[in-house]
């Protein structure tokens, strides 16, 4: 899961329903072999709050407290899920990672003068290399910019716009894209 913990309308409640889908995951993640993970962005950087795992007492500790706000740098989530999935094919050659992305795309902090040229830019990235990918939209404002279609276009991802965000959908949506 890469996880848009940014200051815009409904960070918490993206982080609760994220948080509720990882733990019904991993309750499942045994039977099936599964490991799950999550990044969250936010402020100026990316960070790995859960390193993927089968665990649910790690997840359960690493889950515990988890910050929002800030401004959104998406393009810093997007390059530290790729840097996460380089090593885990280098460490197990048989992962077949799906990347799950929660966002509403209102980038609007990176190193250079366009956010959103440098997210589409690492977008495609994800389509190089293969990797299948679900962007679940979360923008609620009432003039949309349609930026995290965008991204899932550049990612050759399945996109999904999302009104109500729930753990049941974000499930829902997770085990029909395996």
């Amino acid at each position: 899961f890469v996880v848009d913990a940014s200051g815009s309308m409904g960070a918490k409640m993206r982080m609760k329903a994220v948080k509720g889908t990882i733990f019904t995951l991993l309750t499942d993640a045994y039977q099936k072999r599964d490991q799950v993970g999550m990044i969250a962005f936010r402020r100026n950087s990316a960070e790995v709050i859960l390193p993927i795992t089968r665990s649910v007492d790690l997840a359960q500790k690493c889950l515990e407290v988890l910050p929002t706000g800030g401004k959104t740098p998406l393009a810093e989530g997007l390059s530290t899920t790729l840097e996460v999935i380089q090593k885990l094919k280098r460490n197990e050659a048989e992962a077949d990672p799906i990347v799950i992305l929660l966002t509403d795309g209102r980038t609007n902090r990176d190193r250079s003068n366009d956010p959103v040229e440098t997210a589409l830019k690492l977008a495609e990235k994800f389509r190089q290399a293969k990797v299948k990918s679900v962007v679940i939209d979360t923008e609620t404002d009432f003039i949309k910019l349609g930026i995290a279609k965008k991204i899932a276009q550049a990612m050759q991802a399945t996109y999904y716009p999302l009104q109500q965000l729930s753990k049941q959908n974000i499930l829902h949506i997770v085990q029909n894209c395996g």
